[in-house]
Parts: structure tokens; C-alpha cells; sequence
């Protein structure tokens, strides 16, 4: 009896050693892929955000920032495949993206901020805003970001912090969701914002949404969730989560497209007909 229930466990451990072996396999090749586009796409969009930031328009410094951030998950991305032996070095780069996600997510809930201004308060908005204010909030994000990073690397990481964390990745949600409702409700009183800026703003909202709701919830959920998983089950899910999460800065390259006047229009207003 003994004997059949050790080959039954064998064959059970090769069973899951062979799933996780073929998710590490696709999850690495991915991760390739990923540096290899996201790299060259991301320099090149944040030259094209700046030269638009120099014109002093204020709304593409968030938009930089986080791929500045994105720009440092790919690095991350680059230690991971490269596969350190050192654990210490590992760590540290796990502390890294960690805080250039909590950067990501900060910058994202900037950006519909300064979006719904736009909409909802256009005079405030348009005598108020600054580059250097702009650049304050940006400098107190990546501050916040390094804090943790500091805290993490001087204490280390207990499942309180990771419940912690993942707590504040879910703060965003319901900020997201009240930026964009209000800036639906506001677009009939707005008399100085164009049509096509309308169009613009509304769509970038939605896709900042989307992209936290499919690319970083579903890691945040699995994370708050102490439930008893099967084994099999926590590999796939793990995985598929921490891959949605590495897709983030690719995702947020279309923010770039919607900084931008001219195509995006004309798809835009082809939707909204």
C-alpha cells in the first residue's frame, strides 16, 4: 500500500513538475518578447512626449513618468532572464519592480486626475496648472516608491506587507472609476474643451481603467485571496497573473497614441458615431 501511494505521489510531483516547467518556459519567452518591443518603443515615446512637454503642455509629464517606470520593469524584466546566482541581487531586483509598480499605478491615477480636470473644472484647470507643479507630484511619487523600496530592503517582506501592498494596488480602483463617471457626467457642461480633446480625454480615462482592471486587479486579487488553492491551480493562476503584470508598460504605449492629435481622432469619432 505504501508503495502504491509513493508512485501515485512520483507521478503527481512530475505531473506539476512538468506543467511548471512548460509556464516557466512560455512565461520566460514572453518576458523576451516583451523587452525586446517594449525597450525600443518606450525611449521612443518618451523623446516624442518631451519635445511636447517643451511646448509647455503639462499633461505628457505624467504620461513620461510612467514609462520611466515601465522603463525600469523592462530592466527588471532584462535581470530575471538573465538569472542571477547571487539571491541577494535577485531580491533587490524584485524590490525594484515592486516599487516601479507602485510608481505605474500612482501615475496612472495622475494621469485621470489631470484628465478629469480638463473636463470638470477647465477654468480651474487652466489657470492653475504648471510644469512645476506637475513635476512636484511626479517627485513625490517617486519618492513614495523609494521609500518602500529603502523599507523593504533595511526590514524585508512578510506576508503583512504583501497584504499591505496589495491593499494600496487596490486603492486606485474606485478613483479610476469615480474620474471617469465624473468626467461623462461634466462633458455636457464643458464649453471650452474641443470635441476631439473631448474624445481623447474620455478614451485615454477608459484605457487607463482597462488596463489596471485586466492587467494589474487580477494579481491583486490573487494576492488578497488566503483561501486554500490546489496546487495546480495557484501555478497557473500565479502565473498568469505576474504575466499580465509584465504586459503593463506594452499596455501603456497607447497612452502615447492618445497624447497625440490626428488618426486617433478619426478613430474616436468613428466610435463615438
Amino acid at each position: 500500500m505504501e508503495d502504491v501511494n509513493n508512485i501515485s505521489q512520483d507521478m503527481s510531483y512530475g505531473y506539476y513538475s512538468k506543467h511548471f516547467e512548460t509556464s516557466a518556459l512560455i512565461t520566460q519567452v514572453v518576458t523576451c518578447i516583451i523587452i525586446c518591443i517594449g525597450l525600443l518603443l518606450i525611449l521612443v515615446a518618451i523623446y516624442a512626449l518631451y519635445s511636447l512637454v517643451r511646448k509647455d503642455h503639462v499633461a505628457p509629464i505624467y504620461v513620461i513618468n510612467l514609462l520611466i517606470s515601465d522603463l525600469i520593469q523592462l530592466c527588471c524584466m532584462i535581470g530575471w532572464v538573465a538569472k542571477p546566482k547571487d539571491q541577494k541581487i535577485d531580491k533587490i531586483v524584485i524590490l525594484i519592480y515592486g516599487s516601479s509598480l507602485m510608481a505605474s499605478v500612482c501615475f496612472m491615477v495622475c494621469i485621470a486626475l489631470e484628465r478629469y480636470l480638463v473636463i470638470a473644472c477647465p477654468l480651474w484647470y487652466r489657470f492653475r496648472r504648471t510644469i512645476k507643479i506637475s513635476v512636484m507630484v511626479c517627485v513625490l511619487v517617486w519618492i513614495i516608491s523609494l521609500v518602500f523600496l529603502v523599507t523593504q530592503v533595511f526590514c524585508g517582506f512578510s506576508e503583512v506587507t504583501g497584504t499591505i501592498l496589495a491593499i494600496f494596488f487596490l486603492l486606485p480602483l474606485p478613483l479610476l472609476i469615480f474620474f471617469l463617471v465624473g468626467t461623462l457626467k461634466a462633458l455636457s457642461a464643458s464649453i471650452s474643451v474641443h470635441t476631439d480633446e473631448k474624445r481623447r480625454i474620455v478614451g485615454m480615462l477608459v484605457l487607463v481603467l482597462l488596463i489596471y482592471m485586466l492587467l494589474f486587479l487580477p494579481r491583486i486579487i490573487f494576492s488578497l485571496t488566503n483561501a486554500a488553492r490546489p496546487e495546480m491551480f495557484f501555478i497557473i493562476v500565479e502565473s498568469l497573473s505576474f504575466l499580465l503584470f509584465k504586459l503593463s508598460p506594452l499596455a501603456d504605449l497607447v497612452l502615447y497614441v492618445f497624447m497625440r492629435k490626428g488618426a486617433i481622432d478619426k478613430l474616436l469619432a468613428s466610435v463615438c458615431v
